[in-house]
């Protein structure tokens, strides 16, 4: 399983088209996912205080576009020399969403692992 953090708003029109396809495909040539322990540290190094965001809940035996295990960019490999991170090569097909959780953010601004993703 990997995820991604989604705004709902726009979670909701991928539904509707049958397919994700964020900016960050058109970009960078992938979609930026997480493995389920990577993705708080994502959550409060990328979207600290914004509300409104999903958890996608991704099976990766689902998926028609190519994944890969990959370094992050330079300029985040301060705190994760060695990790590797989940990058899909192609649009995310909604079919391959298993679950959609919420993630709300604390009074703080800061995320924790919302209960319905706790093993």
């Amino acid at each position: 399983m990997i995820v991604h953090i989604v705004k709902r708003s726009e979670w909701a029109e991928a539904v509707g088209r049958g397919t994700y396809a964020p900016a960050s495909l058109r970009a960078e040539g992938f979609i930026h996912c997480s493995t389920i322990a990577q993705v708080i540290d994502t959550a409060n190094r990328f979207y600290r205080g914004q509300n409104g965001l999903v958890v996608l809940c991704i099976d990766e035996r689902r998926l028609k576009a190519e994944l890969k295990y990959e370094a992050p960019a330079q300029a985040y490999r301060e705190s994760a020399e060695s990790e590797m991170f989940p990058h899909l090569y192609g649009e995310l097909n909604v079919d391959a969403v298993a679950r959609v959780v919420e993630l709300p953010c604390e009074a703080d601004g800061s995320f924790r692992l919302p209960d319905g993703m706790r093993a």
